[in-house]
């Protein structure tokens, strides 16, 4: 290797130009096209098109999305078991991130507490474990 052209050093995160992707040429010739849409996507973009819906008598345009929940639901309210199944696990998932303390029941709170305020030995020492909801 000669030092005379600085310019084209070779080491750590500097290939030898012979060795470099040239431009337009990719790593990976195989890999996934460009604009190839994912399912995500088209399930998002399919959900929110906008189709008709008879309610009341008449006629109403809603998204598909808004359709699909609208059936589910009157299946639960019809008594489907698979249904109320259904709705009851989207409903989970959907609201049951809330982690809202007031809506936690007052008894779990309490066991915390109380779990918190007892004492505990560590290598002969007792301590009192301090609650992280009072600092």
């Amino acid at each position: 290797m000669s030092t005379e052209n600085h310019g084209d050093s070779v080491g750590y995160k500097k290939p030898p130009k012979a060795h470099q992707f040239r431009p337009g040429e990719s790593g990976n010739p195989s890999g996934r096209p460009k604009g190839v849409r994912n399912f995500k996507s088209d399930l998002r973009d399919e959900l929110a098109e906008m189709t008709s819906f008879c309610e009341g008598g008449h006629e109403v345009s809603i998204s598909k999305q808004r359709a699909v929940i609208k059936r589910l639901v009157a299946a639960a309210i019809e008594g489907d078991a698979r249904s109320i199944a259904t709705l009851m696990a989207f409903c989970a998932r959907a609201f049951g991130n809330d982690t809202d303390e007031q809506e936690q029941p007052p008894e779990d709170h309490d066991i915390v507490h109380a779990f918190a305020q007892r004492p505990t030995q560590h290598r002969g020492k007792t301590t009192a474990i301090t609650d992280p909801s009072k600092e």
